[in-house]
């Protein structure tokens, strides 16, 4: 177990992946750092008092009370609300996140749950399924209008993967008149949102969940989507009303959703959602890849180098005023 390391990883795992690849990738970034992993509470325990930089998915409170170099707490996943961000703030402790990181994935998902409605692939699976040859008619995807609620890294990612398909896009942010990547950009007034989703033959979700989002797909929404229309969430389940979507499949109010998140979450095996064939399933897959590391790696990288010598922290959620 290294002395006075440079950079502690945590032991709890994140997505299936090991946090020894964490940390030997961490070591190809900082040759010329001293990276350990912390393999058992002990070990988090002893290594963290030392540590200038600590990474992981959360950090106990008790941790920092004699974590007296630490400067810097990497989170590994991109949101921070389950982080004691109140106690790294009263610590003097910078926190960065993951943000970004999953946003390739998730894109390309998107995309190909658009492509599956846009061409009835479901429906081909299941007549496969069923050992049916019989055809059954796809539409195209070109000419149609998507919505991509949200355009930071994920949905920039989404609309820069649309160009080609021939589609317009609407792209709803925070701030509409710093405008974006997409043809029309509108903002999160009730209004704007069902002025966009009026004119959607898709939609797509990758905004966080906050008290302006929260339920932002509700019935009323879904009302003024056109029947034809997809609903597809890459973001978080709680932006959509679950019971108001399920009446909406149920009675073809739209033509279907694609989700990787759900509310509730993990979503029960006798849920509604499962026995709807116009809604596809995924179980919070979305963001992973095996880049995961190699891209978090680099952000951790660059910050530990920005801790040294100056510069901007990238993917910073807090940093203290002294610094």
């Amino acid at each position: 177990m290294s002395t006075n390391p440079d950079v502690v990883v945590l032991r709890e795992g994140t997505e299936g992946l090991s946090m020894e690849s964490y940390a030997e990738t961490l070591r190809d970034r900082l040759p010329d750092h001293t990276v350990a992993l912390a393999r058992t509470p002990a070990e988090e325990r002893e290594l963290v008092s030392q540590a200038r930089v600590v990474t992981g998915i959360t950090i106990e409170e008790t941790l920092l009370e004699s974590a007296d170099r630490l400067e810097l707490f990497a989170c590994t996943f991109a949101g921070t609300d389950h982080v004691p961000m109140d106690a790294l703030a009263d610590h003097g402790v910078t926190v960065t996140n993951a943000g970004g990181i999953h946003a390739p994935g998730i894109a390309e998902q998107s995309i190909a749950n658009m492509l599956v409605f846009a061409r009835n692939l479901h429906e081909g699976w299941r007549r496969k399924q069923n050992s049916e040859w019989r055809h059954f008619q796809p539409r195209e995807f070109t000419d149609s209008t998507v919505t991509v609620v949200g355009l930071g890294s994920i949905g920039q990612e989404i609309v820069t993967r649309l160009d080609g398909f021939g589609v317009e896009t609407i792209g709803i942010r925070y701030t509409p008149s710093k405008g974006g990547p997409t043809d029309e950009v509108l903002g999160f007034e009730e209004e704007d949102v069902h002025e966009a989703f009026a004119r959607s033959d898709y939609v797509v979700l990758a905004c966080p969940l906050n008290d302006l989002t929260r339920h932002l797909v509700d019935e009323d929404a879904l009302a003024t989507l056109p029947p034809n229309a997809v609903v597809v969430n890459a973001a978080r389940g709680g932006i959509i009303d679950t019971d108001a979507l399920v009446a909406a499949l149920q009675f073809n109010g739209i033509r279907g959703a694609a989700l990787d998140v759900t509310d509730p979450e993990p979503l029960p095996n006798d849920h509604e959602l499962w026995d709807l064939e116009n809604c596809l399933i995924t179980p919070h897959t979305g963001g992973h890849t095996p880049k995961h590391w190699d891209r978090l790696a680099d952000i951790v990288a660059h910050n530990v180098a920005v801790l040294e010598d100056g510069g901007e922290l990238e993917n910073a959620v807090y940093v203290p005023e002294s610094n």
